[in-house]
Protein backbone atom coordinates (compact mmCIF):
# COMPACT_ATOMS: atom_id res chain seq x y z
CA UNK A 1 0.00 0.00 0.00
CA UNK A 2 1.37 3.50 -1.06
CA UNK A 3 1.30 6.04 1.56
CA UNK A 4 1.53 9.57 1.29
CA UNK A 5 4.80 11.77 3.02
CA UNK A 6 2.96 14.00 5.98
CA UNK A 7 4.81 16.97 5.85
CA UNK A 8 4.02 18.18 9.77
CA UNK A 9 6.12 21.58 9.67
CA UNK A 10 4.23 22.69 6.42
CA UNK A 11 0.84 21.79 7.73
CA UNK A 12 1.40 24.15 11.13
CA UNK A 13 3.41 26.40 8.72
CA UNK A 14 6.73 26.76 10.86
CA UNK A 15 10.20 26.08 10.05
CA UNK A 16 12.09 22.78 10.74
CA UNK A 17 13.94 24.79 13.52
CA UNK A 18 10.95 25.73 15.44
CA UNK A 19 11.02 26.04 18.99
CA UNK A 20 8.45 24.10 21.10
CA UNK A 21 6.61 27.30 22.13
CA UNK A 22 6.46 27.94 18.26
CA UNK A 23 5.11 24.81 17.16
CA UNK A 24 2.52 24.85 20.57
CA UNK A 25 1.65 28.51 19.41
CA UNK A 26 1.12 27.25 15.64
CA UNK A 27 -0.99 24.55 16.60
CA UNK A 28 -3.36 26.87 18.81
CA UNK A 29 -4.26 29.38 15.85
CA UNK A 30 -4.86 26.50 13.75
CA UNK A 31 -7.16 24.97 16.13
CA UNK A 32 -8.90 28.12 17.33
CA UNK A 33 -9.54 28.28 13.32
CA UNK A 34 -10.70 25.04 12.50
CA UNK A 35 -11.87 23.82 15.52
CA UNK A 36 -15.30 21.62 14.69
CA UNK A 37 -17.31 23.42 17.11
CA UNK A 38 -16.29 26.86 15.88
CA UNK A 39 -17.41 25.37 12.21
CA UNK A 40 -20.51 22.86 12.30
CA UNK A 41 -21.10 20.92 9.50
CA UNK A 42 -18.08 22.28 7.65
CA UNK A 43 -15.95 18.24 6.57
CA UNK A 44 -12.99 20.71 5.28
CA UNK A 45 -12.51 22.64 8.67
CA UNK A 46 -12.72 19.52 10.27
CA UNK A 47 -10.14 17.85 7.72
CA UNK A 48 -8.11 20.49 8.63
CA UNK A 49 -7.99 20.06 12.57
CA UNK A 50 -7.36 16.76 12.26
CA UNK A 51 -4.05 17.48 10.25
CA UNK A 52 -2.98 20.27 12.64
CA UNK A 53 -3.75 17.35 15.49
CA UNK A 54 -1.70 15.01 13.69
CA UNK A 55 1.34 17.25 13.40
CA UNK A 56 1.22 18.61 17.23
CA UNK A 57 1.05 14.95 18.19
CA UNK A 58 4.05 14.40 16.58
CA UNK A 59 5.88 17.75 16.94
CA UNK A 60 5.26 18.54 20.36
CA UNK A 61 7.07 15.52 21.47
CA UNK A 62 10.90 15.49 21.27
CA UNK A 63 11.05 11.36 20.68
CA UNK A 64 8.69 11.17 18.26
CA UNK A 65 9.79 14.90 16.52
CA UNK A 66 13.51 13.63 16.15
CA UNK A 67 12.27 10.35 15.13
CA UNK A 68 10.02 12.11 12.00
CA UNK A 69 13.21 14.83 11.53
CA UNK A 70 15.32 11.27 11.05
CA UNK A 71 12.85 9.63 8.74
CA UNK A 72 12.31 12.70 6.97
CA UNK A 73 10.82 12.13 2.83
CA UNK A 74 12.46 8.80 3.42
CA UNK A 75 10.30 7.51 6.26
CA UNK A 76 9.60 3.96 4.42
CA UNK A 77 13.38 3.04 4.96
CA UNK A 78 12.74 2.92 8.52
CA UNK A 79 10.01 1.18 8.84
CA UNK A 80 10.31 -1.87 11.56
CA UNK A 81 10.73 0.54 14.77
CA UNK A 82 8.76 0.08 17.59
CA UNK A 83 6.42 3.04 18.69
CA UNK A 84 6.63 4.63 22.26
CA UNK A 85 5.08 2.49 24.59
CA UNK A 86 1.31 3.47 25.98
CA UNK A 87 0.95 5.44 22.40
CA UNK A 88 -1.58 2.95 20.99
CA UNK A 89 -4.28 3.32 24.08
CA UNK A 90 -4.27 6.79 23.74
CA UNK A 91 -7.56 8.61 21.92
CA UNK A 92 -9.26 11.86 21.80
CA UNK A 93 -12.10 13.97 21.14
CA UNK A 94 -14.29 16.74 20.07
CA UNK A 95 -17.82 17.75 19.34
CA UNK A 96 -19.22 14.70 21.18
CA UNK A 97 -17.30 12.71 18.65
CA UNK A 98 -14.47 10.42 19.49
CA UNK A 99 -11.30 9.98 17.15
CA UNK A 100 -9.01 7.08 17.56
CA UNK A 101 -8.36 3.55 15.89
CA UNK A 102 -7.22 4.99 12.91
CA UNK A 103 -10.03 7.09 12.12
CA UNK A 104 -8.44 10.46 13.48
CA UNK A 105 -4.85 9.75 11.85
CA UNK A 106 -3.70 9.28 8.98
CA UNK A 107 -1.69 5.82 7.18
CA UNK A 108 1.12 7.66 7.61
CA UNK A 109 0.96 8.99 11.46
CA UNK A 110 -0.50 4.94 12.02
CA UNK A 111 2.19 3.49 9.89
CA UNK A 112 4.85 5.47 11.56
CA UNK A 113 3.85 5.48 15.09
CA UNK A 114 1.71 2.58 15.09
CA UNK A 115 -1.02 4.53 17.57
CA UNK A 116 -2.82 7.79 18.27
CA UNK A 117 -2.64 10.22 20.64
CA UNK A 118 -3.41 14.01 20.89
CA UNK A 119 -1.99 16.28 23.48
CA UNK A 120 -0.33 19.85 23.92
CA UNK A 121 -0.72 22.73 26.26
CA UNK A 122 -3.90 25.13 26.96
CA UNK A 123 -5.70 26.29 25.14
CA UNK A 124 -9.38 28.44 24.90
CA UNK A 125 -9.23 28.22 29.09
CA UNK A 126 -8.94 24.32 28.94
CA UNK A 127 -6.03 21.74 29.38
CA UNK A 128 -5.95 19.52 25.97
CA UNK A 129 -4.86 17.26 29.09
CA UNK A 130 -3.15 14.94 26.24
CA UNK A 131 -6.23 13.57 25.45
CA UNK A 132 -9.31 16.21 25.00
CA UNK A 133 -9.74 19.21 23.24
CA UNK A 134 -12.56 21.27 24.92
CA UNK A 135 -13.70 25.00 24.04
CA UNK A 136 -14.14 27.01 26.60
CA UNK A 137 -17.87 27.54 27.27
CA UNK A 138 -19.15 31.07 25.82
CA UNK A 139 -21.92 33.66 27.08
CA UNK A 140 -24.15 34.00 23.85
CA UNK A 141 -24.47 37.84 22.37
CA UNK A 142 -27.13 40.15 23.83
CA UNK A 143 -29.97 40.31 21.16
CA UNK A 144 -32.33 43.35 20.59
CA UNK A 145 -36.01 43.54 18.72
CA UNK A 146 -38.64 46.32 18.29
CA UNK A 147 -41.71 45.91 20.15
CA UNK A 148 -44.97 47.62 18.95
CA UNK A 149 -47.11 48.12 21.71
CA UNK A 150 -50.36 50.59 22.50
CA UNK A 151 -50.12 53.86 24.24
CA UNK A 152 -52.73 52.62 26.31
CA UNK A 153 -50.73 49.31 27.15
CA UNK A 154 -47.47 51.98 27.69
CA UNK A 155 -49.56 53.44 30.17
CA UNK A 156 -51.22 51.07 32.17
CA UNK A 157 -47.82 48.43 31.33
CA UNK A 158 -48.53 45.13 32.72
CA UNK A 159 -47.90 41.36 31.70
CA UNK A 160 -47.57 40.62 27.55
CA UNK A 161 -47.24 37.74 25.33
CA UNK A 162 -45.09 38.18 22.27
CA UNK A 163 -44.06 35.91 19.45
CA UNK A 164 -40.23 36.51 18.21
CA UNK A 165 -38.51 35.09 14.88
CA UNK A 166 -35.24 33.81 15.50
CA UNK A 167 -32.47 31.74 13.57
CA UNK A 168 -31.70 28.39 15.43
CA UNK A 169 -29.27 25.45 14.34
CA UNK A 170 -31.47 22.58 12.33
CA UNK A 171 -30.67 19.15 12.62
CA UNK A 172 -28.46 19.47 9.81
CA UNK A 173 -26.26 22.37 11.36
CA UNK A 174 -27.41 25.12 8.97
CA UNK A 175 -29.66 28.17 10.23
CA UNK A 176 -33.61 28.31 9.83
CA UNK A 177 -36.39 30.09 10.78
CA UNK A 178 -38.01 29.44 14.43
CA UNK A 179 -40.50 31.41 16.61
CA UNK A 180 -40.46 31.12 20.11
CA UNK A 181 -43.20 33.07 22.05
CA UNK A 182 -42.39 34.68 25.21
CA UNK A 183 -43.88 36.46 28.31
CA UNK A 184 -43.09 39.91 29.42
CA UNK A 185 -43.74 42.27 31.97
CA UNK A 186 -44.28 46.04 30.68
CA UNK A 187 -43.21 48.29 33.15
CA UNK A 188 -46.55 51.27 33.75
CA UNK A 189 -45.92 54.44 32.44
CA UNK A 190 -42.55 52.91 29.01
CA UNK A 191 -41.56 55.58 27.14
CA UNK A 192 -40.96 55.14 23.58
CA UNK A 193 -37.41 53.82 22.93
CA UNK A 194 -36.80 52.87 26.50
CA UNK A 195 -35.77 48.86 26.79
CA UNK A 196 -36.80 45.85 28.71
CA UNK A 197 -34.15 43.24 29.45
CA UNK A 198 -35.55 39.78 29.30
CA UNK A 199 -32.32 37.80 30.89
CA UNK A 200 -31.36 34.60 29.30
CA UNK A 201 -33.44 35.09 25.83
CA UNK A 202 -31.05 36.19 23.44
CA UNK A 203 -28.30 34.46 21.52
CA UNK A 204 -27.25 30.75 22.67
CA UNK A 205 -23.76 30.33 24.19
CA UNK A 206 -21.41 27.92 22.49
CA UNK A 207 -19.99 25.16 24.51
CA UNK A 208 -22.45 25.35 27.02
CA UNK A 209 -22.28 28.68 28.21
CA UNK A 210 -25.17 30.72 29.20
CA UNK A 211 -27.10 32.48 26.38
CA UNK A 212 -27.47 36.14 26.21
CA UNK A 213 -30.15 38.69 27.00
CA UNK A 214 -32.90 39.92 24.55
CA UNK A 215 -33.49 43.79 24.87
CA UNK A 216 -36.99 44.90 23.65
CA UNK A 217 -36.89 48.39 22.11
CA UNK A 218 -40.28 49.74 22.86
CA UNK A 219 -41.80 51.77 20.03
CA UNK A 220 -45.53 53.19 20.94
CA UNK A 221 -48.16 52.75 17.96
CA UNK A 222 -49.75 56.20 16.39
CA UNK A 223 -52.39 57.39 18.47
CA UNK A 224 -55.25 58.75 17.47
CA UNK A 225 -55.70 61.71 19.89
CA UNK A 226 -52.28 62.02 21.58
CA UNK A 227 -49.26 62.57 20.04
CA UNK A 228 -46.46 61.93 22.73
CA UNK A 229 -43.47 64.75 23.57
CA UNK A 230 -40.98 62.45 25.83
CA UNK A 231 -43.56 61.46 28.81
CA UNK A 232 -45.84 64.07 28.03
CA UNK A 233 -48.51 63.96 25.64
CA UNK A 234 -50.65 66.36 23.16
CA UNK A 235 -54.06 66.38 23.06
CA UNK A 236 -55.62 68.35 20.62
CA UNK A 237 -59.26 70.07 21.84
CA UNK A 238 -61.69 71.49 19.26
CA UNK A 239 -63.18 74.83 20.41
CA UNK A 240 -66.49 76.85 18.77
CA UNK A 241 -65.47 80.66 18.40
CA UNK A 242 -67.93 81.95 21.22
CA UNK A 243 -66.60 79.29 23.61
CA UNK A 244 -63.19 80.48 23.25
CA UNK A 245 -64.11 84.40 23.55
CA UNK A 246 -66.53 83.52 26.66
CA UNK A 247 -64.86 80.45 28.20
CA UNK A 248 -66.56 77.06 28.93
CA UNK A 249 -66.07 74.11 30.26
CA UNK A 250 -65.67 70.99 28.55
CA UNK A 251 -64.93 67.04 29.09
CA UNK A 252 -61.14 66.33 27.83
CA UNK A 253 -59.90 62.59 27.61
CA UNK A 254 -57.00 60.90 29.22
CA UNK A 255 -55.12 57.64 29.51
CA UNK A 256 -56.96 57.69 33.16
CA UNK A 257 -60.19 58.57 32.20
CA UNK A 258 -62.25 61.88 30.95
CA UNK A 259 -62.01 65.11 32.80
CA UNK A 260 -63.72 68.64 33.41
CA UNK A 261 -61.70 71.21 32.04
CA UNK A 262 -62.01 74.61 32.56
CA UNK A 263 -61.59 76.99 29.78
CA UNK A 264 -60.59 80.50 29.86
CA UNK A 265 -62.33 83.47 28.98
CA UNK A 266 -60.84 84.86 25.25
CA UNK A 267 -57.59 81.98 24.83
CA UNK A 268 -56.28 82.03 21.71
CA UNK A 269 -56.03 79.13 18.90
CA UNK A 270 -52.67 76.92 19.77
CA UNK A 271 -52.84 78.33 23.35
CA UNK A 272 -51.83 75.54 25.60
CA UNK A 273 -53.26 74.34 28.91
CA UNK A 274 -51.58 71.37 31.26
CA UNK A 275 -52.91 68.59 33.04
CA UNK A 276 -50.38 67.49 35.67
CA UNK A 277 -49.66 63.80 35.75
CA UNK A 278 -51.47 62.61 32.97
CA UNK A 279 -48.88 61.58 30.94
CA UNK A 280 -46.33 58.70 30.72
CA UNK A 281 -44.11 57.73 32.88
CA UNK A 282 -44.55 57.22 36.98
CA UNK A 283 -43.85 58.78 40.48
CA UNK A 284 -41.77 61.69 39.96
CA UNK A 285 -41.18 61.52 36.83
CA UNK A 286 -44.86 61.37 35.31
CA UNK A 287 -45.45 63.91 32.96
CA UNK A 288 -48.29 65.98 32.21
CA UNK A 289 -51.00 66.05 28.97
CA UNK A 290 -50.90 69.25 27.25
CA UNK A 291 -54.45 70.53 25.91
CA UNK A 292 -53.68 72.24 22.65
CA UNK A 293 -56.51 75.02 21.91
CA UNK A 294 -57.50 74.92 17.94
CA UNK A 295 -60.28 77.08 17.06
CA UNK A 296 -62.89 76.11 14.82
CA UNK A 297 -65.56 77.91 12.29
CA UNK A 298 -68.51 76.33 10.71
CA UNK A 299 -67.81 76.03 7.23
CA UNK A 300 -71.79 75.79 6.22
CA UNK A 301 -73.80 78.33 7.65
CA UNK A 302 -77.78 79.25 7.41
CA UNK A 303 -79.25 82.58 6.89
CA UNK A 304 -79.84 83.57 10.17
CA UNK A 305 -76.13 82.20 11.60
CA UNK A 306 -74.83 84.38 8.78
CA UNK A 307 -76.65 87.07 9.44
CA UNK A 308 -75.74 86.92 12.87
CA UNK A 309 -71.92 86.42 12.11
CA UNK A 310 -72.31 89.66 9.89
CA UNK A 311 -74.05 91.56 12.62
CA UNK A 312 -71.44 90.36 15.05
CA UNK A 313 -69.01 91.58 12.89
CA UNK A 314 -69.99 95.77 12.35
CA UNK A 315 -70.01 95.36 16.15
CA UNK A 316 -67.25 93.77 17.43
CA UNK A 317 -64.24 96.16 18.36
CA UNK A 318 -61.75 93.17 18.23
CA UNK A 319 -59.19 94.10 15.07
CA UNK A 320 -56.37 91.18 15.87
CA UNK A 321 -53.95 92.79 13.26
CA UNK A 322 -53.99 96.05 15.30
Amino acid sequence: MSVEYKDYYKILGVSKTASQEEVSKAFKKLARKYHPDLNPGDPKAEGKFKEANEAYEVLKDPEKRKLYDTLGPNWQQGQGFQPPPGYENMRFNFGGQEFGGGSGFSDFFETIFGGRGFGGQGFGGQEFGGREFRQRPRRGQDAEAAYEISLEDAFRGGPQSITLSEHVPGPDGLPRMSTKTLSVTVPAGVKDGQRIRLAGQGNPGSAGGPAGDLYLKIRLAPHPLYKVKDTDLVYDLKLTPWEAALGATVRVPTLDGGVEMKIPAGIGSGKKLRLRGKGLGCGDGRGDQLVRIMIQTPDRLSDEERRLWEELARKSSFRPRD
